[in-house]
């Protein structure tokens, strides 16, 4: 029986659907959590950009914070997702951030000032991902040479398929310390 709780937070065009959060999801039962899937329609006017980096948190933290139970173990966040990274460092929760949006001042502060542990996988063809900060936040970093916004890699797709492995066993690791 599950005794802890995740939440999976998607990304803009990335659902819980999706393959790193379909294993993901498996992992986390796996290792005794009940699994909570964030479902969200992002506006169609929705623009961080433009709509300025607080708007765009505010959007994201307010559907997270819809789907905290009372008892939250861990975020799971993809891309736009890990806009909640101030969250998880205000209620000091676990998280995993995959593609996080380290682009963006907002999500590196944020990171910078959480207590909790947390793990950051990206990859070294993904414009938003910044190798030389994520290591500097956490000792828990997954890179991945080549790995797209997707986690895709060039070439067979059996490729592709093995990142997504390899994101798996870093997530369980993670989970075994945090």
């Amino acid at each position: 029986m599950a005794d802890r709780r995740a939440v999976l937070i998607p990304g803009r065009g990335y659902d819980t659907r999706y393959p790193l959060f379909a294993y993901l999801g498996e992992a986390l039962r796996r290792t005794g959590f009940n699994v909570h899937e964030i479902t969200w329609d992002v506006p169609e006017r929705f623009a961080p950009d433009r709509d300025g980096p607080a708007a765009a948190v505010q959007w994201v933290v307010g559907q997270v914070e819809q789907a905290l139970g009372e008892r939250t173990d861990l975020l799971v966040g993809k891309s736009l997702g890990s806009l909640a990274a101030p969250l998880a460092a205000d209620r000091e929760l676990p998280a995993v951030w995959l593609t996080p949006l380290l682009h963006r001042p907002e999500v590196v502060a944020a990171l910078g000032r959480a207590s909790a542990p947390f793990l950051l996988v990206g990859g070294t063809a993904d414009s938003t991902w910044d190798g030389d900060a994520a290591r500097r936040l956490t000792p828990h970093v997954l890179e991945i040479p080549d790995a797209d916004h997707g986690m895709l890699v060039p070439g067979p797709l059996a490729r592709s398929a093995e990142v997504l492995g390899r994101v798996c066993t870093a997530v369980e690791k993670f989970l075994q310390i945090s």
